[in-house]
């Protein structure tokens, strides 16, 4: 976790391990269970934070794998909690103080009650020309997409060709984001976007790069609006998602990889509310 600064780091393990005990048998780790998933309708919307899933159809084979629900939905539910414990947002819970999380289609008006959606496994995903109007609508409006946990040349390129439907260039370029971005500094000073594999390859290989030597290096990338402002964000080559579902599953997979993930995503979301 060099990414992080010392002080940091050592703020996030502390404070996310904290909270993971006092949650323990509460809140955290409710299971991967997925009988509660549905599509959600505008009605939905409470005013607090929901977690709010894209979901999409698969459109591609190859060397990408997974859909739409990789991670779900532990990961929505656990940094929810975590967003909640250490900030001030607001999360929408239901009656057992359960946080609410959304499944949103890009076609669907509850779309647009949701100021941040996430995509997963993208190097598999196809969109129409409906979800494409949409989505291009949506975040031009002010909405936030981050896409992850997509590994190697052919994920990226298989994803390129999706969101160069929404955004063409030369209006909407692909850039890195510069290490002084304002995300990498929303909460917690962080020092780029850290390597985190899903937890069975960690367990197996002792390694970060799940495609080997075509996924040795993350890369943050982003589509910006006129002004500046992020609306889509790319985390390629890494899976923060998992560091957020699996984080109570094994100890060692938690200290090397859940206070890095936590960091990040918190900032992310922060970002996307705030700008």
């Amino acid at each position: 976790m060099a990414w992080l600064t010392r002080r940091t780091r050592v703020i996030a393990i502390v404070a996310i391990a904290a909270a993971l005990l006092a949650a323990t048998g509460a809140e955290a780790q409710f299971g991967r269970g997925r009988a509660r998933a549905r599509v959600a309708t505008a009605a939905d919307h409470d005013g607090a934070f929901h977690f709010c899933r894209a979901w999409f159809r698969n459109g591609f084979i190859g060397d990408a794998d997974g859909n739409w629900s990789v991670d779900y939905p532990q990961a929505d539910l656990n940094l929810s909690i975590r967003l909640a414990e250490l900030t001030t947002t607001a999360i929408s819970r239901d009656v057992s103080a359960r946080p609410n999380h959304l499944i949103v289609r890009l076609t669907d008006d509850a779309l647009f009650q949701c100021p941040f959606i996430m995509m997963t496994e993208v190097g598999a995903a196809f969109l129409d020309d409906s979800e494409v109007a949409r989505l291009r609508e949506y975040l031009l409006k002010g909405g936030f997409l981050w896409v992850d946990d997509f590994w190697g040349t052919y994920a990226w390129d298989v994803w390129v060709s999706q969101i160069r439907k929404v955004f063409q260039p030369p209006d909407y370029p692909i850039i890195d984001l510069p290490a002084d971005h304002p995300i990498y500094r929303t909460q917690f000073v962080v020092a780029g976007t850290p390597q985190i594999p899903n937890i069975g390859w960690w367990l197996n290989t002792g390694t970060t790069s799940e495609r080997g030597p075509d996924s040795v290096d993350v890369h943050t990338r982003a589509i910006t609006d006129e002004n500046g402002r992020i609306m889509v964000l790319m985390t390629h080559n890494t899976d923060l998602g998992d560091s957020w579902e699996r984080e109570a599953d094994d100890p060692t997979y938690f200290y090397q990889f859940a206070a890095s993930g936590y960091a990040f995503g918190i900032n992310v979301v922060l970002y996307a509310l705030t700008h």
